[in-house]
């Protein structure tokens, strides 16, 4: 049956369009932390349908909301006032740390940064944008045309002018030997000599931990010395949260809070995990920000009704469990885990992260090069033993991404630590 479905994807839908390992799987239904595939195996999500199930599979209180308003009302289009829609704007606002912000809706991640960038050029009045080496922002045009990842960028083409800065990436790079104070600097004023270059740019665009790229940052406070450069010149700052908000890193609410020192970021996108599965994307700005577009604007799918819902029971659930604390809790238990693991794993060039979004970098042992059959190997390995895990990486890097829903307890835990130790051994034999 699986073959049959491959064979009709593969006839119907783009080449380009990726699947996980070589016989892909046919996720049926999940619970919890776990999915069971349509041979009825039964796998550990380490992954959540790309950092987008951030609570549980089948959460209880987000399926009720979603039930109730479906036998209500579905959609009715921005056009029309939207209880839902308002309640958790509301919610988000006071969440944001952005002050006087408004919130506008989206369908996804990719449509939240492209509206962020429609904001920034229009309020600036310039096409320039600067933005993170190794960042991925999304699949639109404008998106693509601020990726700083070559795989994940099929065009030069773009309608804005983007400058790449250093500083996301701190093992790599020609900054990487340096102390993090002196990794600040040197970025700091590479980033004031870049501006020496151009025009002034509409905004800095950067994700607190670059995603797609493999789960990699920059050392605590670096987007805030950066602030203070781009704040004298009037530069906005759009801080890239689709995959780090909503507590995932523990320590913080928000990824931007890392970097906090000299405020919040003007501009800020989030999607994924808000809706559990449901597709939800969104912008904050301040409102003189948000309000600059001089143009008549609607959304017809960002704000419905059943995704608001899911939404704000999602968000409910997730304070009132203190999620954030238990990715905090269970993540940094987690990694030292697979940091234990990766002693003894030559292929294993770093153990990253923070809370539950944690990259395991693999090279080719001994050096610095991206081994992504290993990685792959490693990937497949571990969906035999009964996991699920992502991969990432950038300019010569490859990464397994690890990212459960944010309830995961401990021995789910140690369950795939143990798992991943067995995929990470099975290399070496």
């Amino acid at each position: 049956m699986t073959n049959d479905l491959l064979g009709r994807h593969r006839a119907v839908l783009p080449d380009w369009l990726a699947l996980y390992y070589e016989e892909p799987l046919e996720i049926t239904h999940g619970e919890g932390r776990h999915v069971w595939d349509a041979q009825g195996n039964r796998y550990l999500d380490f992954f959540g349908g790309i950092l987008t199930t951030m609570t549980a599979h089948a959460l209880p209180e987000v399926t009720k909301a979603v039930s109730e308003q479906a036998g209500r009302i579905i959609h009715s289009s921005t056009l029309y006032l939207n209880r839902p829609m308002v309640e958790l704007a509301e919610r988000i606002t006071q969440l944001s740390g952005i002050p006087d912000a408004r919130v506008f809706f989206t369908t996804s991640g990719t449509e939240a940064n492209d509206t962020a960038l429609l904001l920034a050029t229009a309020y600036r009045r310039s096409n320039t944008i600067l933005a993170m080496r190794n960042s991925y922002h999304g699949r639109s045009f404008s998106a693509v045309g601020i990726t700083g990842n070559s795989g994940w960028s099929p065009t030069s083409l773009s309608p804005l002018q983007t400058l790449y800065v250093h500083g996301g990436v701190r093992t790599r790079g020609p900054f990487a030997s340096l102390s993090d104070d002196a990794y600040i600097a040197a970025c700091v004023e590479d980033l004031k000599d870049l501006l020496g270059h151009t025009r002034a740019p509409a905004a800095l665009i950067a994700e607190p931990v670059q995603g797609v790229g493999g789960f990699t940052a920059p050392p605590d406070g670096l987007y805030a010395a950066f602030r203070e450069v781009l704040h004298e010149r009037g530069i906005l700052w759009i801080a890239d949260e689709v995959q780090t908000g909503w507590g995932r890193t523990g320590e913080h609410f928000w990824g931007w809070q890392a970097h906090g020192r000299n405020g919040p970021p003007d501009i800020m996108t989030f999607a994924k995990g808000i809706g559990n599965g449901m597709s939800i994307g969104g912008v904050v700005a301040r409102s003189e920000i948000m309000n600059c577009l001089d143009s008549n604007s609607i959304s017809t799918f960002g704000g419905t009704q059943i995704t608001m819902a899911a939404g704000l029971a999602n968000l409910n659930y997730l304070l009132e469990h203190d999620l954030q604390g238990n990715a905090r809790r269970v993540g940094g238990l987690l990694i030292e885990r697979l940091r234990a693991v990766a002693a003894h794993v030559p292929a294993v060039r770093e153990v990253r992260g923070r809370g539950l979004m944690i990259g395991i970098e693999i090279t080719k042992p001994g050096t610095d090069e991206a081994d992504p059959q290993t990685a792959a190997a490693v990937q497949e390995a571990a969906r035999e033993g009964g996991l699920l895990i992502g991969k990432g990486g950038g300019h010569n890097t490859s990464s397994l991404r690890v990212a459960p829903p944010l309830s995961l307890n401990v021995a789910e835990a140690e369950e795939g630590a143990a798992i991943l130790e067995n995929a990470l051994r099975s290399i070496q034999q």
